[in-house]
């Protein structure tokens, strides 16, 4: 049964960074929303226990893609728990014992741009293949499952927009505006790692509720080091600024831009400079991937 399963972005609406941990870590205060825009992935189960990713990245070791390591990780999990089922005469082992997939990706998310694209595969392949295989495993252990490969993986396996602290994976379901969005993307990837070792990065800003955050303006402690290190994201912004309130988005590159309407950012994205690729996308509080994952489940038991 071939499956295809969305796999959306994500925006940072506001990021802060409260502190830092001794092994590096840093601590975080962030607002999740996903976006109506995103990869797709085409899941085939296949009766072996081969993971193949059909659609390698360029650049990035196929075992060191983190659909692959998704994959693999629950394979190991659900394997892990057949055999302990095995060891009990009395339980019976799921009907589906051969646990393999052939996975395709149709990548629209930028790497290295702050949308999630990485951890947004992840958690899906998590998501789909947890019913595809019939594991039985719940969100919350996914969710812990999918931190070991990554911190913004749990708000995806949630699909639900969230107030996150600690590293990111303390999650608060919560339900900003769901306004329309203009993307921009500079054509660059900037690795997360480079901004959060920044000597100048501000890494004290103080803990705050989320009311007192909700009713503040919105801002992401990044930006200033990515504008002031990566000219084409200046450039980016500089030319938002002009049009709506816009920002960075998680470490960057891609920026975003604010609007009430559609028809409004459409507006702004069609008399955008030739050098500034985007696209528009309305925000979302429950992303694609948890409704497709409610569709799956009603087409299943009916």
């Amino acid at each position: 049964m071939i499956q295809i399963w969305p796999s959306p972005a994500k925006l940072n609406l506001f990021l802060y960074v409260t502190g830092q941990h001794a092994d590096g870590y840093h601590q975080l205060q962030t607002l999740f929303q996903f976006l109506d825009y995103g990869d797709e992935l085409i899941i085939t189960p296949r009766r072996d226990q081969q993971i193949r990713l059909l659609t390698p990245l360029a650049g990035v070791d196929q075992e060191q893609n983190l659909i692959v390591r998704a994959a693999r990780l629950l394979q190991k999990q659900v394997l892990r728990q057949d055999q302990l089922q095995g060891a009990q005469p009395q339980k019976k082992l799921p009907c589906n014992e051969n646990y393999g997939a052939d996975i395709s990706v149709v990548k629209c998310l930028p790497m290295g741009g702050g949308l999630g694209g990485g951890s947004s595969n992840a958690a899906t392949v998590l998501v789909a293949l947890n019913h595809l295989w019939q594991c039985g495993f719940t969100d919350k252990q996914l969710a812990t499952l999918g931190l070991t490969l990554g911190a913004d993986i749990p708000v995806f396996i949630h699909g639900q927009a969230a107030f996150a602290e600690g590293v990111g994976e303390k999650l608060q379901p919560v339900t900003p505006a769901e306004k329309w969005y203009l993307v921009a993307h500079p054509g660059i990837s900037i690795a997360t790692s480079l901004i959060f070792s920044d000597s100048e990065l501000v890494r004290n800003t103080p803990t705050r509720s989320l009311t007192t955050l909700l009713a503040a303006p919105f801002t992401n402690d990044c930006e200033p080091i990515v504008r002031k290190r990566f000219h084409e994201v200046e450039q980016l912004l500089s030319w938002l600024l002009e049009y709506a309130p816009s920002r960075l988005t998680g470490t960057g590159s891609c920026v975003f831009a604010e609007f009430d309407t559609e028809s409004s950012a459409r507006e702004a994205l069609n008399i955008a400079p030739e050098w500034l690729h985007g696209f528009v996308a309305k925000g979302a509080n429950v992303s694609s991937m948890r409704r497709t994952l409610s569709e799956y489940l009603v087409s299943t038991h009916t």
